[in-house]
């Protein structure tokens, strides 16, 4: 095989799979994204974690999924190359071996109740009474299809048993489709002196059933649209072999799973369905670890609210606001600006409930309504939905607003940076900043007026307060767009019109939009010498 350039952050199954669906510069786009270190505010996130969810190969080379847990403070980061965990692994777990003698590893940094997860891989070797991990590649996730749960601690069991087999028994079936929530683990070894070299752990969630079981030996996995990168499916071509960990959230038993996997590119109807491939998966063995580990989540189904749409507005060509209100006329739970509010949809003749979380675009201080603002995509299941089929006075289940794409401090200036829809968590910053009579800037950008929502709201915001600025940003402006009047500047932001806009080294800058416009102005921000710890960002798509 030709080596592979070690300047892009994929492998070559990666770019094959990028390239079969037609994106073809997604490696430079995204370098930024992608890192060889741990972000602050990743090592601050993966050290609070009571659990990891690590994919790897044993032995024999079969791949495996497993959970790791510990006390407080299990995980600790000394330096963005490293983290030292002081894990509790029972001998029993299928990747006990692999700790113990050194290998690599993909590693999944998940919260469910608040829905955030980072990944990154590494190789993981003993180290005094723990072990170390020296990390490869990291990169973050949005919080699509993850089904908020809060844990808490039981007691684990003394004498542990594992029950293998060769095929699912009746009650393994019925727990996979009862589950929810599901991890994956791929990974390769044929291009070792590249940083995207080893295993991805990542997650996958839907309704009860989304992961249907054809047979004792056969599973069937839906993939959606997400983020392009294909870290699963480009380690499949590579190496066919996968694992597989569902988790009983009640009782803390784990069912791994190990096999072979084949990808079906062209799965029936994806416009009705938003599945764009299928994963099958060949079941090679089953280790069932009843009662395995001491954590229990809850899905605090208690906490969920019905709301009612009382109005909807044409913010763009593409994008519509959605107004909801409490239906027992109670004041809303509040929420912080840059929050996500993850709503449930049950469309008509669907048997599965579609779960997605869309950020809040209203005022944080107007608890009469929560708005959501959405672009309409066209293999989009749920934006579909709520564009052509949602009307006032219909309702909708949510949870809690959550997120933690929030405004850092309460004194920094703030330079608030978006490109299309991702102006909605924006537009509740641009509230507080106001409110607060704090320095701001808002730099946003899109193709031109017939794309440009919400527009008005926040000429009003910034208009009436002087610490306040706005440069808009047409890529392709229509014949009557007038520069100085609908928009600022022709073309794209870049990291450098940045730095010349905002020169304050306390400057804390926001970003949302598509992954490759914040990973292309990350990497101009970090090259004029804005740190990372002043850096933050929000992106969509979800893992592929």
């Amino acid at each position: 095989m030709p080596r592979l350039n070690t300047d892009t952050p994929f492998h070559a199954g990666e770019l094959e799979a990028q390239a079969r669906v037609g994106v073809h510069d997604l490696a430079q786009r995204v370098k930024g994204f992608i890192r060889k270190y741990l972000p602050d505010q990743h090592r601050t996130f993966h050290t609070q974690l009571p659990f990891l969810i690590v994919a790897g190969a044993d032995e024999a080379g079969k791949i495996w999924v497993t959970l790791i847990e510990g006390e407080e403070g299990f995980v600790q980061s000394p330096d963005p190359h490293h983290l030292k965990l002081n894990p509790v692994i029972d001998a029993n777990d299928p990747l006990a071996q692999s700790f113990q003698v050194g290998s690599h590893i993909g590693v999944l940094g998940i919260e469910l109740a608040t829905r955030r997860r980072n990944r990154f891989s590494g190789y993981v070797r003993p180290d005094g009474n723990g072990f170390s991990i020296d990390i490869s590649q990291t990169f973050g996730n949005c919080p699509q299809y993850i089904h908020p749960r809060h844990w808490s601690r039981d007691v684990r069991d003394d004498s542990p048993t594992v029950i293998q087999s060769a095929a699912l028994t009746e009650a393994q079936v019925v727990q996979i489709e009862m589950a929810d929530t599901m991890f994956i683990g791929s990974g390769q070894m044929r291009e070792e002196d590249t940083p995207s070299s080893g295993y991805d752990a990542s997650h996958r969630g839907g309704e009860p059933g989304f992961v249907r079981v054809l047979d004792k030996n056969t599973l069937q996995i839906p993939d959606y649209a997400g983020n392009n990168f294909f870290n699963t499916i480009g380690n499949l071509i590579l190496n066919p072999k996968i694992g597989l960990l569902f988790i009983d959230f009640n009782s803390g038993s784990l069912l791994h799973i190990t096999g072979k996997a084949s990808v079906e590119w062209a799965p029936p109807h994806p416009e009705k369905t938003g599945v764009l491939r299928l994963i099958n998966v060949e079941i090679d063995t089953v280790i069932e670890r009843p009662q395995a580990i001491a954590l229990r989540w809850t899905a605090q189904q208690d906490s969920t609210m019905n709301l009612k749409l009382v109005k909807r507005t044409v913010e763009s060509s593409t994008i519509t606001s959605f107004y909801f209100v409490s239906t027992d006329g109670r004041r809303l739970k509040p929420f912080k600006a840059g929050q996500h509010l993850p709503i449930e949809i049950r469309i008509p003749g669907d048997s599965n409930i579609v779960n997605r979380s869309y950020s809040l675009s209203s005022s944080p201080f107007d608890l009469s309504h929560y708005r959501i603002s959405v672009k309409r995509e066209e293999h989009g299941k749920a934006s579909r939905y709520l564009h052509d089929e949602l009307k006032v006075g219909m309702q909708i289940i949510t949870q809690p607003p959550s997120g933690d794409f929030n405004i850092p401090d309460k004194e920094s200036p703030l330079v608030l940076i978006s490109a299309g829809v991702g102006l909605t968590p924006m537009v509740p910053m641009l509230h507080q900043i106001s409110n607060e009579k704090r320095q701001g800037w808002f730099i946003h950008g899109t193709q031109n007026s017939t794309s440009h929502a919400i527009r008005e709201e926040i000429y009003q915001l910034i208009e009436h307060n002087d610490k306040l600025q706005q440069i808009i940003y047409y890529s392709e402006p229509d014949k009557n767009d007038v520069i100085g009047q609908d928009y600022d500047i022709k073309g794209r932001i870049t990291a450098e019109d940045l730095i010349g806009i905002c020169a304050e080294p306390s400057a804390h800058y926001l970003l949302c939009g598509p992954l490759t416009f914040i990973a292309e102005l990350q990497r101009g921000l970090e090259a004029a010498g804005v740190s990372t710890d002043r850096i933050h960002f929000e992106t969509f798509g979800s893992a592929n």
